[in-house]
């Protein structure tokens, strides 16, 4: 009987002394606070940045060919309070917004038939062998002759440099999740897109915020490079247009502000817009370091 039933330990509790040798807690020395935030780091790296190019230009002594930086930074707010810039701007990121969100949808509505059915998967693979390799800007003569000088030919080379990149993440991203994931979304009754939207997509999301985010810069990219070979319909242009007139009036220090202007907008989207996207979805869910 005593083999069957295992013996019972007594229990007993240790109380530890508390120790008091060293601080258990301690302020951390300010430079290394200061290298904890993001923002100051990218700062920094900026400020670095503005110092060399101010020195390399003030060697080089000709506005012609290299404006100084405070001279940039000067054509730049003069632009901003005059409002030109401003409009420049609105005029630039409406037409991405409308090429960019259609594109989006566009690859998403493929990579849903490629993971639902094999034609759709056939398809997939085909469409992106074809066409992602193709420059988009390549496509702006057909686009000219297609839908005229006007706002429909820079949707369409943004639709194309958007889509490609974004179903070809998503679809790795669709084919990464794993299967007890899956199997999980079969055994609810999950289909369709109902499938893909609560099981796929949220399994998935890192690599579709990396195809969105190459998708972003593919598009405006393409979009400042089609508005300097054209991007004027009715008298207006965007920013892409406003660099390429300023080209051509030997005002090399406004050229310069709307080429520093392209690079702000691309940091703001990327830490105000993608990061905050990561930090409220991926992260927070543990997918993300």
């Amino acid at each position: 009987m005593s083999t069957l039933t295992p013996p019972i330990r007594p229990e007993y509790e240790h109380t530890l002394e508390p120790f008091t040798e060293l601080p258990v807690e301690r302020a951390l020395p300010l430079a290394t606070r200061l290298a904890s935030h993001t923002w100051l780091r990218k700062g920094l790296i900026l400020a670095v940045i503005a110092v060399l190019w101010e020195l390399a230009a003030r060697w080089q002594d000709n506005d012609l060919l290299l404006p100084t930086f405070t001279a940039t930074a000067r054509a730049l707010a003069e632009g901003l309070a005059s409002g030109e810039l401003v409009e420049k701007v609105r005029i630039s990121l409406a037409v991405l917004l409308q090429g960019y969100l259609a594109g989006v949808l566009l690859a998403f509505g493929l990579t849903t038939l490629a993971v639902s059915t094999r034609i759709g998967r056939d398809l997939l693979d085909t469409l992106t062998s074809m066409f992602n390799p193709l420059p988009a800007i390549a496509l702006l003569p057909l686009a000219l002759l297609w839908f005229g000088l006007g706002r429909g030919s820079l949707v369409f080379v943004l639709i194309h440099s958007v889509l490609w990149p974004l179903a070809l993440n998503t679809y790795a991203g669709f084919q990464g999740v794993p299967e007890t994931l899956r199997m999980a979304g079969r055994n609810y009754g999950l289909k369709g897109l109902l499938y893909v939207l609560q099981i796929l997509v949220p399994a998935a999301l890192p690599s579709i915020l990396s195809g969105l985010k190459i998708g972003w810069a593919f598009a405006w990219r393409t979009l400042i490079a089609a508005e300097l070979v054209f991007g004027a319909s009715s008298g207006k242009g965007g920013l892409g247009w406003y660099i390429f007139q300023n080209r051509n009036e030997l005002y090399t220090d406004r050229v310069f502000a709307g080429l520093a202007l392209v690079v702000l907008i691309g940091l703001l989207v990327e830490s105000l817009g993608f990061r905050t996207l990561e930090r409220l979805t991926v992260r927070r869910w543990g997918q993300q370091r």
